[in-house]
């Protein structure tokens, strides 16, 4: 299961962290698994496009850290869209999306 949880900070979306593996089926066939990585990589790949000092981001292996270090309104419209999608995802697939 991919778990995702992110922090509100003066309703700014600051920090996003996502563990785990969907598990949907095989990897390198992971629609889920593809669904999320690709929501979450054209966010990153945006906001570094207009202010690559703006974003610290933590890759390993089933793990990534996002941490907005200077929020603007561009970023903020990002970070919610991101969420959003992934809210979606996860009602679609419950067993293998959480967030919190």
């Amino acid at each position: 299961m991919i778990k995702i949880s992110y922090k509100v900070i003066n309703n700014h979306i600051n920090y996003v962290e996502i563990k785990g593996h969907a598990g949907y089926a095989d990897s390198g066939f992971d629609i889920v698994c593809a669904s999320v990585s690709s929501i979450v990589l054209t966010t990153i790949n945006a906001i570094i496009r207009f202010n690559e000092d703006s974003i610290k981001v933590k890759e390993e292996d089933g793990y990534l850290l996002i941490e907005i270090l200077n929020c603007t309104s561009f970023s903020d419209i990002l970070m919610e869209n991101m969420i959003g999608m992934l809210e979606e995802l996860s009602k679609q697939y419950k067993k293998y999306v959480k967030i919190n």
